[in-house]
């Protein structure tokens, strides 16, 4: 069977999902059952996958599912304890006083909190950090999950302390050794190390440019879509604020990633930005005269709120010190670096912690594991628990705040079990007695096999592919990094700007990914309304991508002139 039929049926699982969530507007929890069983069948049928086998891998992402869900539930847990003990009023009144217009609010919470909390956790933390706290400042809860999805992109290349490179194209050590021994065109490294740091150069630039089109663009759609007047101008005028946003962030962005590594540019751009920007926005500089909100709740649209109310008639109170109500979020943040930056020893011991599943039903490889004391959920509860003594709860306060944090994980439970099902036969369908390519290299194979030289522009797709498909830029990189260097080779190529294309467009394709999609929703009570979700994030994620595909094919002329 040829790759391109092949490619035909591993497409179908994906057209299942886009259909029935963005065409027919099912929820999640309706469609993905039916996308599993898709790919259960194609498994079956086409790559001749064994019934066993197609259930171990499943209940390999059934694990790997309860560990997204653990962040999913902190997620919404420190939400509700900081409502319940008077610390999100505080922190609404205190943003209020920072400014009142929801354009700035999303920038300083959206793109630069968002960004920090990126850089320092990943696993899809920021949307379910910042989003409910958009909520909370009055946001209708779709416009917060989808400019929280739209920006969390750049910053995703370099998530959770530089994991999607350093992990996530490590398999391409031996090649990359091999490059070097051999003197091939183009290699400017000499070792993965140093080839880890070249791409995490190449990426910064191919995102730095949207760092700063992007806030510009996501205010048009904001007041487009959102506003009363249904404008882009209103939100297009802060046009000179999102440029200082964007240059606060991405020169530390740039800096770290030329001069120290992949582990830092998103925390330590996105700490500075948002210090620096909180400070300038309080003396007035590029802040608008006039102030833009929302309209009256009695005029939004029904799509726009979902199970959580937004009360925006209600005059904020301070019932703390700004401090003691931050202190949570300073909390979790100071947890993840912690135990993220391997030199300080934590990481090493938190990770073999760990609930193994090895080789599940006799099958060699198939394993997984809950690494419960790592994931990024486990500050989130402590620091949960914490604030309970911090905030002076009481215990109805408390078991409130709990019941209703568990409450709200049905739907995701239901949707990301099986989403994470399918992306383990997925990834696992390369195991088979034909000797055939997996679903997601049969993908990637017919579209090289069709863009030829102009690859460069495509490769970024390739990685937002993987992430929309896995629900991660680590596992994209991961799934695609061999064959996006494999490509490079048989292209001529030069490798680190295809390569780099791939984690950038991992980053991009944060955007669209649905188990992202999924936990967003959750926590800003949207559950059922991820195919609507979708529909608006898609266009930002073909624009961007398509921006840096451009950028890839200028950067392979300019600076690789012999590869065409």
């Amino acid at each position: 069977m040829s790759v391109t039929v092949l490619a035909i049926f591993a497409m179908l699982p994906i057209l299942v999902a886009l259909v029935l969530m963005v065409g027919l507007r099912w929820s999640a929890m309706r469609a993905m059952p039916l996308a599993w069983l898709t790919v259960v069948l194609a498994g079956v049928f086409i790559w001749g996958l064994d019934y066993k086998y197609i259930a171990a891998l499943s209940l390999q992402g059934v694990v790997t599912a309860v560990g997204v869900l653990y962040i999913v539930f902190g997620a919404i847990l420190i939400l509700y304890t900081l409502q319940m003990s008077g610390g999100m009023e505080t922190i609404q009144y205190g943003m209020q006083n920072i400014s009142k217009d929801k354009r700035i609010q999303a920038i300083i919470i959206g793109y630069m909190f968002a960004a920090f909390i990126e850089g320092s956790a990943g696993f899809g933390t920021p949307a379910a950090l910042a989003a409910p706290l958009l909520l909370a400042l009055g946001f209708p809860p779709f416009a917060a999950a989808v400019i929280c999805l739209v920006f969390n992109s750049f910053p995703v290349t370099f998530g959770a302390v530089g994991t999607p490179i350093l992990v996530g194209l490590n398999p391409l050590t031996s090649l990359v050794n091999d490059a070097v021994a051999t003197g091939a065109s183009g290699v400017n490294f000499v070792d993965y190390s140093s080839f880890a740091k070249v791409i995490g150069e190449w990426s910064s630039v191919m995102h730095a440019p949207m760092a700063f089109i992007l806030p510009i663009f996501m205010l048009g759609f904001l007041t487009r879509y959102y506003g009363e007047n249904k404008s882009w101008k209103e939100g297009f005028a802060l046009w000179k604020y999102c440029l200082f946003a964007g240059f606060v962030f991405v020169v530390p962005y740039l800096f770290m990633a030329w001069f120290v590594g992949p582990e830092f540019p998103s925390m330590i751009g996105g700490l500075v930005g948002l210090g620096i920007l909180v400070f300038t926005t309080k003396k007035g500089l590029f802040v608008p005269k006039d102030t833009w909100d929302f309209p009256s709740q009695d005029k939004w649209e029904p799509e726009w709120t979902g199970i959580i109310s937004t009360d925006t008639t209600k005059a904020f109170n301070a019932n703390m010190s700004q401090t003691r109500a931050w202190l949570p979020y300073v909390l979790i943040g100071a947890l993840l670096v912690i135990t993220r930056i391997p030199s300080l020893g934590l990481k090493g011991w938190l990770t073999q912690q760990k609930i193994p599943f090895v080789d599940i039903l006799g099958f060699s490889g198939v394993s997984s594991s809950i690494d419960y004391l790592y994931l990024p959920a486990t500050p989130f509860v402590i620091v949960s628990i914490f604030t309970i003594i911090l905030h002076k709860m009481s215990k109805d306060k408390v078991a409130e705040a709990w019941k209703t944090s568990f409450s709200k994980m049905k739907s995701p439970t239901v949707a990301l079990v099986f989403a994470i099902a399918l992306v383990s036969i997925f990834k696992g369908s390369g195991t088979n007695t034909e000797g055939l390519p997996s679903m997601p290299l049969a993908l990637a194979e017919t579209v090289a096999a069709i863009t030829g030289s102009a690859w460069p522009f495509f490769a970024g797709f390739v990685g937002g592919l993987g992430s929309f498909i896995t629900g991660s830029n680590t596992v994209s990189d991961l799934l695609f990094g061999e064959f996006q260097w494999n490509m490079a080779t048989a292209l001529n190529l030069p490798h680190q700007i295809i390569v780099a294309s791939q984690a950038v467009g991992g980053g991009s394709g944060n955007m669209i990914c649905i188990h992202n999609i999924v936990a967003a929703c959750a926590v800003v009570g949207l559950s059922g309304k991820e195919g609507l979700i979708l529909r608006k994030t898609f266009w930002p994620f073909m624009i961007y991508t398509s921006f840096v595909g451009i950028l890839a094919l200028l950067f392979s002329y300019v600076f690789f002139p012999n590869v065409f």
